[in-house]
């Protein structure tokens, strides 16, 4: 019906079938040119890595992480990469393109439900925004430490979690670390939760965090990764929260010298493969890349928790005063959102009490 031609005049068919589709499928449009942007992407990097002597690999697939090159995550990624590639004998080759090279975490999971990434490592506070079961892993306070984390995750329950995202778009694969988040600020040390009272907090644009501050009498502010530093600086937020290594990387402790460690989140991240990629595979590469997924993520653990040290007495060298809550200050900031729980997790009480339960075993 339409005439679509390439010249120098472009047909006025060819105007009107572009604006209809930018119209009615803005979204499906967007995902389009981005996985278009990252099979040329792909194609160039293959073409560089391969050298006349190598074999074509049979897939060439694409992972995505939006941390920095020398990051953890990124380091697990690259060697989930080199594991599976070395156990296909080379048959399998992914690409892991790291500082948000294919977008944010909620772009890369749009894309990968369309099949335009293969691979990803996403924070559960992005992934529960698609599947809000996942909420249950990432209520405040949950945890008593990292032990009792990786006892639920390693086991019966944080096998159900994974195989539960596991459906015709996404599949889940390992999890990864991402230590403890914990609140600083500008302004004045946080001992007690009078200190919350009315403080500017910058959050992920999460809807279960905005509650959780808001809860413990703060002002919940969402806002970009990107911008937290000059927010700070300017005064427009007065604090934010995150884990050890993303306050030292991101220089955040030059403009919020008081870190106060409550770890009201353990939050893990999960490395998820797209439905659309894990069809292409058979039953035996299937295999091979969830064995490779699950020693990678061992091996990123013992990363993190090196990173998350040498981050500590960083930021603590350069004038960071820290601040431990008591055991008793602890325990009143989780009083204080339990309403979140009930809001959050109201038909999951059975499974907080499952994993509140793991943390008694010593």
């Amino acid at each position: 019906m339409y005439r679509i031609l390439v010249a120098d005049d472009e047909p006025i068919e060819r105007t009107v079938v572009s604006k209809t589709i930018q119209k009615y499928f803005p979204e499906q449009l967007a995902v389009i040119l981005a996985t278009a942007v990252v099979v040329v992407s792909i194609m160039a990097l293959v073409c560089c890595y391969l050298t006349p002597e190598e074999k074509e690999p049979e897939f060439v697939f694409s992972y995505a992480e939006n941390q920095g090159e020398d990051y953890p995550t990124t380091l697990g990624a690259k060697y989930f990469s080199e594991l599976v590639e070395k156990r296909t004998e080379g048959r399998i080759r992914i690409l892991v393109q790291a500082e948000g090279t294919l977008g944010n975490e909620k772009e890369v999971i749009l894309q990968m439900k369309y099949g335009g990434i293969d691979f990803a490592r996403v924070s559960l506070s992005q992934l529960a925004e698609y599947a809000p079961e996942l909420n249950v892993l990432q209520m405040p306070y949950l945890y008593e430490d990292s032990t009792h984390m990786w006892r639920v995750l390693d086991g019966e329950i944080g096998a159900k979690f994974l195989n539960g995202i596991s459906d015709d778009e996404l599949v889940g694969l390992s999890w990864y670390d991402a230590g403890a988040r914990n609140f600083y600020n500008s302004k004045k040390p946080i001992s007690c939760l009078e200190d919350m009272e009315g403080m500017k907090i910058r959050v992920q644009e999460s809807e279960l965090m905005e509650d959780v501050i808001g809860a413990l009498g703060a002002v919940a502010v969402p806002m970009g990764y990107a911008d937290v530093y000059s927010s700070l600086e300017r005064g427009i937020v007065d604090g934010a929260e995150n884990n050890w290594p993303s306050y030292e990387s991101m220089s955040h402790y030059e403009v919020a010298r008081y870190y106060t460690v409550d770890e009201h989140n353990r939050v893990p991240e999960m490395q998820i493969c797209s439905g659309y990629t894990w069809e292409k595979l058979s039953e035996k590469d299937r295999a091979i890349i969830m064995e490779c997924a699950k020693e990678s993520a061992r091996y990123e653990r013992e990363l993190w928790t090196e990173r998350a040290r040498e981050s500590k007495e960083f930021v603590m060298s350069h004038g960071t005063e820290v601040v431990e809550l008591t055991a008793e200050e602890r325990k009143r900031f989780r009083n204080a959102v339990m309403g979140v729980y009930e809001k959050y997790c109201g038909d999951s009480m059975d499974v907080i009490e499952k994993i509140t339960a793991e943390g008694a075993v010593r």
